[in-house]
């Protein structure tokens, strides 16, 4: 699951939307958060570079969330943490891993 951060201005974006829309928009949300690729790629929009952004429809297209996916942002999760006395430590790793 991908991490979801907001620009400070998103507040003031979600307040403007009606409770509804909002609600809406939160169930995309939690759709990027499980799969940011859903978005379609943006570009060049009306002489507005885009590039390396996304867009997703809320409200049967009415409303856009638009977003990137910031790939350098990668989290390392620890598995084990041991000696490899007789392969001890990927023991305990495939037993955590199941």
């Amino acid at each position: 699951m991908y991490l979801i951060e907001f620009f400070p201005e998103v507040e003031d974006d979600l307040r403007a939307l009606d409770h509804r829309v909002r609600l809406l928009v939160f169930k995309q949300l939690n759709k990027l958060a499980h799969s940011p690729q859903l978005g379609d790629l943006l570009g060049n929009k009306s002489g507005m570079d885009l590039s390396g952004c996304r867009k997703m429809y809320v409200d049967h297209k009415r409303v856009r969330i638009v977003y990137r996916i910031l790939e350098e942002v990668i989290i390392v999760e620890v598995i084990a943490i041991a000696a490899r006395d007789e392969m001890a430590v990927y023991r305990e790793a495939a037993q955590r891993i199941k």
